[in-house]
């Protein structure tokens, strides 16, 4: 019994151990997203989303609800994201001597009132952001990949529409 729940443990961090997945539980974190909302944010086809939300799925990170023919996705318990954090954490200590990781390091504790993502909406943190950019001295957060890639690509459309 003792060495099935180091089995069970290793199944989960599996299930954790692609970029991708870990930012959709990332994406996840405050809200419930639908599966089309999570591919436009992450920019990723939709073969490609369902087999990474499958194998969350099935590790039972994720929970789904359906509702006519959206089918919205949820973290199945609050601790895997205390876990997350606690491993970025962990990882941004051991790398401090890293220079790219001290600029991360201080934008992780420079915590300031929630922000939107300027691409997709969504309202994050300054801490949880996935990705941040700063341009003429002013921060942009962005949830995930695809919407900073988006932003990459055209710069001037979100500028606009930003509130600085």
């Amino acid at each position: 019994m003792y060495s099935e729940v180091f089995t069970l443990h290793s199944k989960l961090l599996k299930a954790l151990s692609n970029p991708k997945r870990l930012e959709i539980l990332h994406l996840l974190r405050n809200s419930e997203l639908t599966v089309s909302s999570i591919q436009k944010m992450l920019y990723l086809p939709q073969g490609n989303l369902s087999q990474h939300l499958m194998v969350l799925r099935e590790a039972h990170v994720v929970a789904t609800r359906r509702k006519g023919r959206e089918i919205y996705y949820k973290i199945a318990h609050t601790n895997f994201i205390k876990a997350s954090d606690l491993i970025r954490e962990l990882l941004i200590k051991q790398h401090k001597d890293n220079p790219q990781m001290k600029e991360l390091t201080r934008n992780m504790t420079d915590l300031v009132p929630l922000t939107q993502d300027p691409v997709c909406k969504m309202r994050i943190s300054p801490k949880t952001a996935s990705f941040v950019t700063k341009l003429n001295g002013n921060p942009f957060y962005f949830c995930a990949s695809g919407c900073y890639k988006k932003f990459k690509e055209n710069k001037e459309k979100y500028l606009k529409t930003a509130q600085i």
